[in-house]
């Protein structure tokens, strides 16, 4: 078993605070190509996939996308749960992870990838076919990051964690989030003053150095 990344991303970086939180070590391999926002010729031409994450199993099997290896080894170790203890923590959880990339981490990256030369004709992740970057993607980008820290800095008013009173995966993917928009120069605006709060305590935790 093998764990693709690169570490400067946010997406790998979701799967290793994952696993740290979960105490689980794998062998990992850093794929990335420093200061060129590629990935090494030699792991594209072996995966089609084209992405990072990716975990190759012993048999072969390639998982990828972040949440999904991560669901694999909820299945293999189940405790502590990170993904939720009953059906409806398991519903709530997943509906704030996905909002948190779908509405979260997307927006960034729209504006990341928009906004860079070093993606030029690579706008998005994952295609061998050139994609032109949009200029309008990138206050679109910023616009739908600030209304996602709003709908985050509510929620956060009355829960100590993004999905409730327990630390999860919706927490990985929001603080990776957080991250990475601080990184691209979109930080939290001082009115969120929960979401501050929260970042405070998670940034704390051993994992988020993973």
């Amino acid at each position: 078993m093998k764990l693709y990344e690169w570490g400067a991303a946010p997406n790998p970086r979701r799967v290793r605070i994952y696993l740290a939180e979960k105490g689980i070590e794998i062998p990992t391999e850093d794929v990335g190509v420093p200061n060129s926002g590629d990935l090494k010729p030699e792991f594209l031409a072996a995966h089609p996939h084209r992405r990072v994450p990716l975990l190759e199993l012993d048999d072969g099997t390639c998982i990828g996308e972040a949440m999904a290896i991560c669901r694999y080894f909820e299945a293999l170790h189940p405790d502590p749960p990170l993904m939720g203890h009953d059906s409806k923590e398991i519903g709530v959880i997943d509906m704030w992870e996905r909002i948190a990339e779908f509405e979260g981490l997307h927006a960034v990256s729209e504006n990341f990838r928009n906004s860079r030369r070093t993606f030029t004709d690579r706008a998005l992740a994952g295609y061998e076919k050139a994609l032109a970057q949009i200029p309008a993607l990138i206050e679109r980008g910023e616009t739908r990051t600030m209304m996602f820290f709003d709908r985050i800095d509510a929620q956060l008013a009355d829960n100590e964690y993004v999905a409730g009173d327990s630390y999860s995966t919706a927490d990985i993917t929001t603080l990776c989030t957080v991250d990475f928009a601080i990184f691209c120069k979109l930080p939290v605006p001082d009115g969120c003053t929960n979401i501050k709060r929260w970042h405070e305590t998670v940034s704390a935790r051993p994992s988020a150095r993973a």
